[in-house]
Parts: structure tokens; C-alpha cells; sequence
């Protein structure tokens, strides 16, 4: 599996001379990659029309006549001809295979012929094989990226970004749906959430989730798997390596396909056969396996995951400025099974010796949520976020810092996370608003490694992953 994600040479077959064509875009975003630095490997090019060098890159007639076998060959040839450039690269000797072409089983009739003879081809070879009717891979760390959707378009002669890859990061998201896939790393690119591997696998007539699981497990840039499925075949070997894998990392899934409806659509959509979904989500929790509702939550989740340590209760501290968000987030607590937690005897009287000091004022409720008011100050919070942390009764801790109130700096993101690195507790923060104030004291909090949400309900559902992984991790 690794040859997919760090090839040191790789072969598009079915390039194009043609911008805008997949054939074209495909080779171009490799070529781009090539130029910038990011991969280091060797690029050839297959065009039946002619071998002249397309983007620079050698072209040749056939796969057979390439001067190696590449360690990966990208096929983006119509469907008909791809069984036969798969036994081309047999007999080439190249072992690895991403067929992006479509046309397969997801459309019936003669594309299921096709799809049984690409398998056919691939068993006899031993080539393993991505897709067919998929986007790829994506590893920003290695350069290589088989997504034929250009970074950059022209729209009314401006230049834009138009699919941007996200930074090099430790999510890995396994997508069967090649077009939820590119959503999802536009969303990542967007929230600036760093990507380790990007798979999107389609119709899956060779490699599945549980090859993919099996190389993530092992991969060192890998903290945290994402997985959107429409299906998942080979259910027993997934569940029985996410229970050995789900100990040391978290696996989060967005399983589609819930009700009959969005179960024939993926019949339509990847030739996915939907099973129950209440057998799903019963063995998901019996694999450890994090089970989220949308995309939204799939990656308020695992930012938290790669950046907090896994809860070790279910009891939740909020910490605020502002009294309404905190009752927003109690609510959310509650709703989602987890405890407010109760503060001990010698907390209550530290958070009321803040008072009289002067440091909170003297309106402030001490309770869970603690409310520091609109009088809130750095010290304010730093102070009481201490006092929270060294609480036995509490297991996570939420801060919900409006950053509108006067008396907070820029400087309260950092102040902080040198706290909350103390202790072996998880720490996640909120700040509402949509004005460059508001995104960059979310960004600033990132920055230290604390995860940052908009909403005080996104917030503490990224704890409830952090509480789930927790269970799985250390069986309370």
C-alpha cells in the first residue's frame, strides 16, 4: 500500500493534450507538483495518439513501452479501455493501479461486465488496484495527487483557487465518494485542518476501508482516521481491526445510506449495498469506532482529536463570558448523554477567593457554567481555567470566550494553552462571530493547540468525541 501514497515514479495513463479534459488536469497537477518541489519522483505519460511530450513530461504510445514500470500507474481512460491497460501494466510489471475512469458497476448493465474483467485482470497480475469511479489519493506531504480538479480557475479572467488542497497534516480521510471526498478537503483547506492521506476508493473492486485502515494504522503522520462509507463489505475484518486500531488511534465515520432513501441513492451512486443501519451503529460502538451525523461534525471532531488528549470522564466544566452560550453549551451537555460536572468543596471556595480579590467580580457565578461576565479579563480566565484543571471531578474543560467583552487581549489564546499543557485534560474553546476579530482569535487558539469552534453546541460535541475515544482508550 504504501507504493500509492509514496511512489517514486508514476505513470498517467490516457493524458490528453487538452485543457480542461481529466486526462489533461490529472498530468497537470502532478507536473505543478513536480515543479514546486513537492514531489521528487519520476513522471511519464501514455497517449495512444501520439508521443510527444505533453507538460514536458515523456509521453509513450502504449504502457509497454515505458523505459520501467512506474510504482504507480493513474489510468483515466475511457472504461472500455481500461481492463486492457490493466493487463498492459501487467505484463509491464507495475503492481499498484488508480482507475479514476467511470462507467463501472455504479451505472448497471455493461459496466458491470467491465468492473468484472478490470478484477479479473488485476487478480492475475497481483495488482492492487484503487477505484474504478474514484478520485484517488492526495498526500500533500509526498506531492502526489491523482485528483484531475485543477487548484486554480479562471473566473471573469481572475485567477482563483477553485479545489485547494489543504496543508500537510495528521488527518487521513478514507472517502468512497470521490466528490464528498473533494468537499471535504475544500472544507479542510478552508478551516485549516491539516491532511496526512486522502483516499477515495469508489467501487472498490480490489482495495477497500480495510486495506486502507491496515496501512493508516502503522502510518507515523496518521493521529486520527476519518471514514465516509456508503457501504462496508468486508464487515467483520473492519470491525476487528478498528477494535485493535481504535486502542491507539480514533477512527471516525460518516456512514451514509441511513434510511431507504439515501440507501438507494448510494445503489446509484457506487454500487453500494446498504445494510441496516441500526446493525451499523450497534457495531460501531462495539469496535470503538466514532460515529458522527455530518460533515460538520466529522471534522469539529477530529480537529479536537489531533490536537487534545482523549478525555478520561464524561464530566464536562464550561467556562464563559458570557451567560447565554453557557446555558447553550449545558443544554448541548446534557442532550448528548454527557455530566455537568460538580465541583469539589475546595474549588468552590478557590473560584469564590477570585472574588473576593477582585479578580472576577463579584456577580459572577461560580457554578458550573462558571460566568465571568462582561468584566472578564485574561486573568480572569486564566486564573479560574486553572482552578478548573486541578478540580478530580472534572474531565474536560470548555471555554467559551466571547471575545466582544473589553477586558480580553489577543493574548488569551496563548496564556491559555501554557496552562491547559499542565494537565493531562482536554481543552477545547468558542468564540461566536463571523468578523476577522472573531476568526482570528479562533485561529490564534489553534495555533497553541487548542481546537476552536463557532458554536457553543460545536464545542462540546468535539468533548463527546474526545469522551468516546476516552472509553475506548481507558474503560471508564
Amino acid at each position: 500500500m504504501k507504493g500509492f501514497f509514496h511512489p517514486k515514479s508514476v505513470v498517467i495513463v490516457g493524458a490528453s493534450r487538452t485543457p480542461g479534459k481529466v486526462g489533461y488536469e490529472t498530468l497537470r497537477v502532478m507536473v505543478e507538483n513536480q515543479r514546486a518541489g513537492a514531489f521528487k519522483g519520476k513522471l511519464y505519460a501514455v497517449n495512444p495518439r501520439s508521443d510527444e511530450p505533453i507538460l514536458g513530461v515523456p509521453t509513450y504510445k502504449s504502457v509497454l513501452d515505458l523505459p520501467e514500470p512506474a510504482d504507480l500507474a493513474v489510468i483515466v481512460a475511457p472504461a472500455k479501455y481500461c481492463p486492457s491497460i490493466l493487463e498492459e501494466c501487467g505484463k509491464k510489471g507495475i503492481k499498484r493501479a488508480i482507475v479514476i475512469s467511470g462507467g463501472f458497476a455504479e451505472v448497471g448493465g455493461e459496466g458491470v461486465k467491465l468492473q468484472e474483467q478490470l478484477k479479473e485482470v488485476a487478480e492475475r497480475y497481483g495488482i492492487r488496484v484503487i477505484g474504478p469511479n474514484c478520485v484517488g489519493v492526495v498526500v500533500p506531504s509526498s506531492g502526489v495527487d491523482t485528483m484531475f480538479l485543477p487548484v486554480h480557475k479562471d473566473m471573469d479572467g481572475k485567477p482563483l483557487e477553485s479545489s485547494p488542497r489543504p496543508k500537510p497534516g495528521h488527518i487521513s480521510l478514507i472517502s468512497q465518494s470521490g466528490a464528498f471526498g473533494v468537499a471535504c478537503l475544500d472544507y479542510m483547506y478552508g478551516e485549516g485542518i491539516g491532511l496526512a492521506k486522502f483516499v477515495s476508493y469508489g467501487n472498490k473492486v480490489d482495495v477497500d476501508e480495510v486495506d486502507v485502515l491496515e496501512y493508516l494504522a502503522v502510518d507515523p503522520e496518521t493521529k486520527a482516521i476519518l471514514i465516509y462509507a456508503e457501504s462496508i463489505d468486508r464487515g467483520r475484518e473492519f470491525l476487528e481491526l478498528a477494535k485493535k486500531i481504535t486502542k491507539e488511534k480514533p477512527i471516525v465515520i460518516l456512514k451514509a445510506g441511513r434510511t431507504s432513501a439515501g440507501a438507494k441513492a448510494a445503489s446509484s451512486h457506487t454500487a453500494a449495498l446498504a445494510g441496516s443501519d441500526k446493525i451499523y451503529d450497534a457495531a460501531f460502538k462495539q469496535a470503538g469506532v466514532i460515529r458522527v451525523l455530518d460533515m460538520e461534525e466529522l471534522f469539529d471532531v477530529a480537529k479536537a482529536l489531533v490536537m487534545q488528549p482523549p478525555a478520561k470522564g464524561d464530566r464536562v466544566a464550561i467556562l464563559t463570558d458570557g451567560g447565554g452560550v453557557g446555558v447553550m453549551a449545558s443544554d448541548e451537555v446534557e442532550s448528548l448523554g454527557l455530566k455537568m460536572a460538580k465541583f469539589s468543596e475546595e474549588t468552590l471556595s478557590k473560584l469564590q477567593g477570585l472574588k473576593d480579590e477582585g479578580v472576577i467580580p463579584p456577580i459572577a457565578a461560580i457554578w458550573n457554567p462558571v460566568d465571568l461576565t462582561g468584566s472578564a479579563t485574561d486573568e480572569s480566565f486564566t486564573k479560574a481555567l486553572r482552578i478548573l484543571l486541578e478540580d478530580e471531578n472534572v474531565d474536560a474543560v470548555a471555554i467559551l470566550a466571547l471575545h466582544h467583552v473589553p477586558g480580553l487581549t489577543s493574548k488569551l489564546p496563548e496564556k491559555l494553552a501554557s496552562i491547559a499543557k499542565e494537565y493531562d485534560k482536554p481543552v477545547v474553546a468558542m468564540d461566536v462571530g463571523s468578523s476577522t476579530y472573531a476568526r482570528a482569535f479562533r485561529e490564534k487558539f489553534e495555533e497553541v493547540g487548542i481546537p476552536a469552534y463557532p458554536e457553543p453546541e460545536r464545542a462540546i460535541r468535539a468533548i463527546k468525541g474526545l469522551v468516546e475515544f476516552g472509553k475506548v482508550k481507558y474503560g471508564f
